[in-house]
């Protein structure tokens, strides 16, 4: 905000400059990136479309979480055929080389 400018000014002037803003009712915002997650619980998140281009603005409070790799029961099968080792054996060499097959496999032959 400007100082000294209230609110309803404040939007004629982004209105005269083509900017438009709107809130979104959002209750949860999650940006996932390659090792983790960035969680914002209760964000007030803003539209703002500028010149063609739409952006957002999220403020919040901010939690992050690990991101662990998604193993399904057909790889688990995978890695125990090929290594002959049981299920179990299976997915935590696959846990440990995260979720990689070939990995998993060659770490397990050796």
């Amino acid at each position: 905000m400007i100082p000294g400018m209230n609110p309803r000014q404040m939007q004629a002037a982004m209105r005269r400059m083509g900017i438009k803003q709107e809130e979104l009712d959002a209750t949860e915002v999650i940006i996932r990136t390659k090792d983790k997650e960035i969680i914002i619980l209760n964000p007030n998140v803003a539209k703002v479309n500028m010149m063609g281009q739409t952006t957002y603005q999220i403020s919040g409070e901010e939690t992050e979480q690990g991101v662990s790799p998604k193993i399904n029961d057909d790889d688990i099968k995978m890695v125990a055929d090929q290594t002959g080792v049981d299920l179990e054996k299976a997915k935590g060499a696959l846990e440990k080389s995260d979720g990689d097959l070939a990995k998993a496999i060659v770490d397990l032959k050796s």
